[in-house]
């Protein structure tokens, strides 16, 4: 498996545990319910990078004689467990916003809270292009969660600002509630989107279609196969796997269809690497002739 993940989901530990320290100073600093509700998503985003860090380890394992597949399907459980971490913080945002209104307080030192939003933003920048390029080649589903998460993050530092800047600044009051729960209904978004993603792997989705008719395509385009059917794919993490039937001739002896076998699927290993392929050759009809 690709070491991708894994540094990916280090580069999270590190940034989150470095953004708790700094959000949690201008909370005090500030008082802004919006920096509180950033400063509460970053500590679950701590938690949830651990919880990734881990999860990834243990997808990590080959095989063994437990579970034959692998162990692929840990991101999947490990991305609903940063779902129920986002979900919560989403609701506690929005308890503090709605009370917040109540109360008409008021948030302080806008400078300071721009200035640490601002590095949070570029910091999270920086996260998220590592985390894309190990997407990009792996397609882990944990670090898939954790990308989402924190592209909201950087909506989220950009609603703090605008919050600070509109009710000190502009004496727009009542800007910083309103964004806690515009924030807290982001989160809740990412945590559906989330969701979804991992509830498809743990159920076996098949692949996009897109990408099944481009499997179809490969497959059929060895000269000696007469068809390609029943085709099934599902991904576990960062493990994909595909089995299919192929028609081919009747009178083909079972060393010449291995080989055919190992060719078709040499070919589709270089368009579709680290997909583990299974095939069954079944022999075509024989067409009767008319007397």
């Amino acid at each position: 498996m690709s070491a991708l993940p894994l540094r990916a989901a280090l580069a999270s530990v590190g940034t989150a545990a470095f953004l708790l320290g700094l959000k949690g100073v201008a909370a005090i600093a500030t008082g802004s319910v919006a920096m509180l509700g950033s400063l509460a998503d970053t500590a679950l985003d701590l938690v949830a990078s651990l919880v990734t860090l881990a999860g990834v380890r243990y997808a990590a394992r080959p095989a063994d004689w437990d579970h034959r597949f692998g162990h692929g399907k840990a991101e999947a459980l490990t991305a609903l467990f940063q779902v129920v971490l986002i979900a919560a913080s989403a609701v506690a945002i929005a308890w503090q916003a709605v009370s917040r209104l109540g109360t008409g307080a008021v948030s302080v030192n806008a400078e300071f809270g721009v200035a640490v939003s601002a590095l949070s933003i570029t910091v999270t920048l920086v996260l998220l292009r590592v985390q894309r390029r190990a997407i990009k080649r792996t397609g882990s589903v944990a670090i898939t969660a954790d990308h989402l998460h924190y592209k909201g993050d950087v909506a989220l530092n950009g609603g703090v600002i605008a919050a600070l800047l509109l009710e000190q600044m502009a004496g727009l009051h009542g800007a910083d509630p309103l964004f806690g729960i515009a924030i807290a209904a982001w989160l809740l978004w990412g945590a559906f989107r989330s969701a979804t993603l991992a509830i498809d792997q743990l159920m076996d989705r098949e692949w996009p279609a897109e990408r099944r008719e481009a499997f179809l395509r490969a497959a059929a385009r060895h000269p000696q196969l007469r068809g390609v059917h029943d085709l099934r794919t599902r991904s576990a993490g960062t493990h994909d796997f595909v089995q299919f039937h192929v028609a081919v001739d009747p009178d083909m002896t079972v060393a010449e269809a291995h080989r055919v076998m190992d060719e078709v699927e040499a070919q589709l290993a270089q368009q579709f690497p680290g997909v583990e392929i299974l095939i069954h050759p079944d022999p075509e009809p024989k067409q009767e002739s008319a007397t």
